[in-house]
């Protein structure tokens, strides 16, 4: 059998930058109006006075998006280094927003996109350490968001490669039990990316990335024949992932297994 291998890092990372976090509306002003006038997209903490940030963290909050934006120029521009050190400095004020307002989806979409650029940086620097941490962090807010929202086909795939990339790193410690379910949740909704877009090459191979792993951790041979039978085609029509392709002719025999 082919070994699971780590993929590269071929979907978005360049992600819109949240809104910065305002300070709760008064009672004058009423939490209402405040959150009726706020973007649909804006990252910002609701002006509930239960859940209300303080000023220190709102504070810390807006500067977490001015180094999160930094961190994505920066590795726009291949400087990888600058960007971990941006997304390691933004990540504190982040996660304590989330915590603070733990149903806010849009700072969990914010915590979950930060953590996968980072995670991205440290696999530009080699450092497959930290991108295993960062994606074991990141995945339970991943998980949330795709069933916030459905039909958020990036934050989907995003997770779907996440999944993959755990399930691989307990793959290669022998950890099958453990890497199964991990590879059955990433096929779930790689086919589901695919049935929307039969044609997407993309979510093509990431389910059969998904396919791929979970065909050695699963006794479930047709596993293995849809793998085989997913790569075959794209194979032929030449849409098959670098990452993909050994483990395929591997399967087929067209490449002894190293």
């Amino acid at each position: 059998m082919p070994k699971a291998a780590y993929a590269a890092f071929a979907l978005p990372l360049l992600i819109a930058s949240p809104a910065f976090a305002q300070p709760a509306a008064t009672p004058a002003q009423g939490a209402t109006d405040a959150a009726a006038s706020a973007p649909a997209e804006a990252a910002q903490p609701a002006a509930s006075a239960a859940t209300a940030m303080t000023p220190e963290q709102i504070m810390a909050f807006n500067q977490a998006v001015t180094d999160f934006t930094a961190g994505q120029t920066a590795q726009q521009g291949g400087d990888n280094a600058t960007a971990s050190a941006k997304y390691a400095a933004a990540l504190p004020a982040i996660r304590k927003a989330v915590e603070a307002q733990p149903d806010n989806i849009d700072n969990v979409t914010f915590l979950a996109n930060a953590l996968y650029a980072n995670a991205a940086a440290q696999g530009a620097l080699g450092k497959m350490d930290q991108v295993i941490a960062m994606f074991a962090e990141a995945a339970p807010h991943f998980r949330k968001v795709v069933a916030a929202k459905p039909t958020d086909v990036v934050s989907r795939n995003i997770f779907v490669g996440v999944l993959t990339q755990l399930g691989n790193s307990k793959l290669s410690m022998k950890d099958k039990a453990g890497a199964d379910p991990l590879y059955a949740e990433a096929v779930m909704l790689a086919r589901k990316s695919v049935a929307e877009k039969p044609g997407d090459a993309a979510a093509k191979n990431l389910l059969l990335s998904a396919l791929i792993g979970q065909s050695q951790t699963s006794a479930d041979t047709k596993l293995r024949d849809e793998a085989l039978s997913i790569g075959k085609a794209m194979l032929a029509n030449g849409t098959i992932d670098a990452i993909n392709k050994p483990s395929i002719e591997i399967m087929t025999g067209a490449k002894a297994a190293g």
